[in-house]
């Protein structure tokens, strides 16, 4: 988003909530979703990961309140001002849209933060259910928002922690901590290599435009919601595997020996299965970094189709819509194409060099329609930057 843009959006957000609350708001900020090139479900294994956040953003236009009082409004939602007494957020109260904010505005409060009230008004162009963090891009707007406006001090990654255990916790669904870093964190022609036990980042520069080469996003329009059950399941059954492995997360089982810890396993077939990806993902991240940096980039292309068939075949999320976008791409030209995001649809992202770019939309749009499925939506990713006040 150029300057020239983020400032019109944010004029226009700013004027509708002094449409609806009849002032002006006290700030704009904008949070933005991610795009995870590599490092998929391993993040709530406290394993590595690699996203980059999106020019798409959710933007809010809040006012500090100190009556107790949280007023609610998305331009993307049909319906008023919700209003909720602080004291009456609980886990589990609101299973509408809602639930985002509000649990962010929950989780600030129960560390201890003296949240006393807000007026929000959201706004967002994060595709929502394509596996593009659209929740995340909420909450992390929302928190930046709070933090400035009630002087918390918190840094990204701690902004990030509260808005997983927002959504953790208030909204109840157990996502890791990828999105919300990447939301808070991300910087502006770069990828994050996040190692998620200990929330070290390191920027990696990601700049394909240059080399001649871009990354496609195609949103299959089968949407997904990560507080549905077979999300659950995978994450239950890779903490049954580092169980019966002995270790605290699979993020401790080494590459090297990956063979002698599925063995162990005997015949626990689902869990070897799920422990085989997190294993080799790992390792697939730590290749992709360093092929990036050493300046590599076309070869990640086979990276990304191994990373798209494990998950495919081990941990067994992905779709006939996804399989579809994977296989036309990669016949069509494609460097590299895989499933991104948490599964059972949402988006693919193709690595395609720009001169094949025109040719493998056309073909995946084809594909699509000669299958009879709902026209997929394709678009650039672009590294963008992470949260931040707009004025």
């Amino acid at each position: 988003m150029s300057e020239a843009v983020a400032d019109t959006v944010a004029g226009a957000v700013a004027e509708r909530f002094t449409e609806l609350y009849g002032a002006e708001p006290h700030g704009v900020w904008a949070a933005p979703g991610r795009v995870n090139l590599i490092g998929e479900h391993t993040d709530y294994n406290d394993g590595f990961v690699m996203p980059f956040a999106l020019p798409h953003k959710a933007v809010a236009a809040v006012s500090r309140r100190d009556d107790g009082v949280l007023r609610l409004h998305s331009a993307d939602v049909e319906g008023g001002v919700t209003e909720l007494r602080l004291d009456d957020l609980s886990p589990d109260s609101d299973k509408n849209w809602t639930a985002y904010p509000a649990g962010v505005v929950w989780a600030l409060r129960e560390a201890g933060h003296a949240v006393t009230g807000a007026d929000i008004h959201l706004s967002s162009t994060v595709p929502s259910g394509a596996g593009l963090s659209s929740s995340a891009a909420l909450e992390v707007v929302v928190a930046l928002a709070l933090n400035d406006l009630f002087s918390l001090g918190l840094r990204g990654w701690q902004l990030a922690r509260l808005c997983q255990r927002a959504e953790n916790v208030y909204v109840g669904a157990p996502v890791g901590i990828m999105d919300q870093t990447a939301s808070a964190c991300c910087e502006a022609g770069h990828a994050l290599f996040l190692d998620t036990r200990d929330l070290s980042q390191r920027q990696i520069p990601f700049d394909l435009a240059a080399e001649g080469m871009r990354l496609l996003v195609v949103d299959t329009q089968v949407k997904h919601s990560h507080s549905e059950g077979e999300y659950g399941k995978r994450r239950a059954g890779c903490e049954k595997g580092a169980a019966l492995l002995g270790v605290d997360a699979l993020r401790d089982v080494p590459y090297a020996e990956l063979d002698a810890a599925l063995a162990r396993l005997g015949d626990e077939e689902e869990v070897r299965r799920l422990v085989r990806h997190i294993v080799t993902e790992n390792e697939r991240v730590e290749r992709v970094v360093s092929l990036l940096e050493s300046g590599d980039t076309r070869a990640i292309g086979p990276i990304l189709i191994q990373g798209h068939a494990s998950l495919r075949d081990d941990f067994r999320i992905s779709c006939p819509e996804l399989d579809l976008v994977v296989d036309t791409a990669l016949i069509s030209g494609a460097l590299g194409a895989r499933m991104t995001g948490g599964g059972f649809g949402g988006s693919a992202i193709v690595l395609a060099e720009e001169t094949d770019v025109d040719a493998i939309t056309k073909a995946v749009t084809e594909a699509f329609s000669a299958a009879g499925f709902t026209a997929p939506r394709v678009f650039e990713a672009v590294p963008s930057a992470g949260a931040r006040r707009l004025r």
